[in-house]
């Protein structure tokens, strides 16, 4: 730690935040806004470009705009190539900058990247959202093996729940090094459906279109559902829709031409669906604020759903967020379209089950996460004397 800045203002701390997708932007954002909101810690936010454009919109949506963009991506890039083209970027940056701590999220290639260039230039990492198992190495691929090796090279370990303090604690980690926080998805959620925004053209227009229907909001973009299983996936919203008029699916469809092309083949110019690319995200939560339940295989989604009392349908053979499955908020489904089919169908006519899931108290965080984060950092440098509180679920 050093003083760095002028003679006006003079800072002890200089952070980096690394985000590379857009579930990072939106997660990470409210951390950022956090510590700059302390006055303390100034923060550069550095884009990747995994996802340059939709996570540029995820950052825009709380004002924030990148530093750096390393615009690491070139068409239908494999993942080896953008792991070592984003470590190249990222190493040379942290030389150029100095920060004293890297921030990542999650558990993307760019969090692997930025995680391990930060740790082989002896800088500490802080890891947002860190502790997350499903205890199999290929369910989610390559999720669950990203985020086990950024925790090796993770100085400050910020859990979302109590289920992942203990995976992390299980596996020898310090217990003054990990801090349990709530997930940021939820500070992220609840501060935009506060505002009363005009939503983008495309998704006014999806708005009116479904007003008179039940909105079914589909998003589905997982590496291992890829392929056949969302061939399979996309069948079974196509018997859906069919079989239930009063229904009207509206799939956010992922920029990846490989799910792209495979959504637009099975349900492209269907009645009762509509296609849209992926909207901001303050459009995407007053989609999630409007819709009747959701079929996702997203693990931001089955965080932020339950806060705005939205049931989901998980279209995957594991989570790492089984929490939402206990308290009955969400439910998996897997990929098989027989089983998917019956799931939705259930869902949509039995009231009670409906009721129920819609009902419970979100355990994935209150919307202090982002507080409790920068609060974490500054008493780990020495910037405040206390610790944060604990995150308690339904407290």
């Amino acid at each position: 730690m050093r003083s760095i800045g002028s003679k006006e203002k003079v800072f002890l701390l200089k952070v980096m935040a690394v985000v590379g997708t857009r579930p990072e932007a939106t997660k990470m954002a409210p951390v950022v806004l956090a510590l700059r909101r302390g006055g303390q810690v100034p923060v550069q936010i550095v884009l990747t470009g995994q996802h340059r454009e939709i996570a540029q919109q995820g950052l825009a949506a709380f004002d924030l705009a990148p530093d750096f963009d390393l615009a690491i991506m070139q068409e239908r890039q494999a993942l080896v190539e953008t792991f070592c083209r984003a470590m190249s970027g990222l190493v040379g940056l942290y030389r150029q900058e100095r920060p004293d701590l890297v921030l990542v999220q999650g558990d993307t290639v760019s969090c692997l990247a930025a995680g391990l260039a930060a740790f082989y230039e002896k800088i500490p990492v802080g890891h947002v959202e860190a502790g997350l198992r499903t205890g199999d190495r290929d369910n989610p691929f390559p999720e669950e093996v990203n985020r086990k090796a950024v925790a090796a090279a993770t100085r400050l370990h910020f859990a979302p729940t109590q289920r992942a303090e203990r995976a992390l604690l299980q596996e020898g980690y310090p217990p003054c090094e990990v801090f349990l926080t709530g997930n940021t998805a939820v500070d992220a959620v609840q501060l935009l459906a506060e505002r009363e925004g005009v939503p983008e053209a495309e998704v006014e227009a999806t708005l009116k279109a479904c007003a008179d229907y039940k909105m079914i909001l589909v998003e589905l973009h997982r590496r291992e559902n890829w392929g056949q299983p969302l061939h399979r996936l996309c069948r079974a919203l196509r018997r859906f829709v069919n079989a239930e008029p009063e229904t009207f699916v509206v799939f956010s469809v992922h920029p990846n031409p490989v799910v792209r092309e495979v959504v637009r083949q099975e349900l492209e110019g269907r009645e009762r669906v509509r296609l849209l690319s992926p909207p901001q995200y303050p459009s995407f939560v007053r989609l999630m604020k409007e819709c009747y339940f959701l079929l996702t295989d997203s693990g931001g989604i089955q965080e932020e759903a339950p806060s705005l009392r939205k049931p989901v349908l998980v279209a995957r053979l594991r989570t790492e967020r089984p929490e939402g499955i206990e308290m009955g908020l969400a439910r998996l489904v897997g990929t098989e379209e027989e089983p998917v089919v019956e799931s939705l169908r259930q869902l949509l006519n039995d009231g009670e089950t409906y009721e129920r899931m819609a009902r419970g108290v979100n355990p994935y965080g209150d919307g202090r996460a982002g507080e409790r984060i920068a609060q974490a950092i500054e008493h780990y440098f020495g910037l405040r004397q206390e610790a944060p509180e604990r995150f308690q679920a339904g407290a």
